[in-house]
């Protein structure tokens, strides 16, 4: 790394996650709606609309998987490859490691759980016997909270792998410092 971040990487977690919240966007302005419609039996059900949400949502998911799966798998995920360096980049490093982490767990969450509750509504109809005449649909702001916290995430990510870098060169130039040593050998 020469103590500096690889620009491609930096490029490709920033595209991988811009696309991720683009998906997430769209999958929220597509969620499934539905109607209320009576067969010839005179039997009242739910129907949905397109499972397009569907698709956007489990795009955004794999799009932010791919983001961090890059990152990880370059950087060893901070625990096999160089060590890093004892101090404050290290320090850093070690926090927004773990802050990526738990935002990408959570952005994953509301991607997965979005397209999984859009789908499951868009399959299949429901009888309502109730005299409650509203169908559920997936609640406004499921994906929207995706895909802020895969824009946090990709924040994270690039001072993430700043700072590893960092760490690592650090450690790479102190262990190439040739160091003074205290000769053992008495004089002759």
């Amino acid at each position: 790394m020469d103590g500096k971040a690889s620009t491609l990487v930096h490029i490709l977690v920033i595209a991988l996650s811009l696309t991720a919240f683009g998906f997430a966007i769209a999958a929220e302005r597509r969620r499934s709606t539905g109607t209320i419609t009576t067969d010839n039996f005179n039997a009242t059900y739910c129907v949905y609309d397109s499972d397009v949400a569907t698709g956007y949502g489990v795009g955004s998911f794999l799009f932010l998987l791919s983001s961090q799966s890059l990152l990880m798998g370059v950087t060893k995920c901070m625990c096999f490859g160089k060590p890093l360096a004892p101090g404050g980049n290290r320090a850093w490093s070690i926090i927004y490691f773990a802050s990526s982490w738990l935002t990408f767990l959570i952005a994953e969450s509301c991607l997965l759980a979005g397209a999984t509750k859009n789908a499951y509504h868009t399959k299949y109809r429901h009888v309502i016997y109730a005299q409650n005449w509203t169908c559920e649909s997936l609640r406004k702001g499921v994906f929207i909270a995706g895909s802020v916290f895969a824009v946090f995430t990709m924040i994270l990510n690039v001072y993430y792998y700043m700072y590893f870098a960092k760490a690592t060169d650090q450690a790479a130039r102190k262990t190439n410092k040739s160091s003074s040593t205290v000769g053992m050998a008495g004089y002759t």
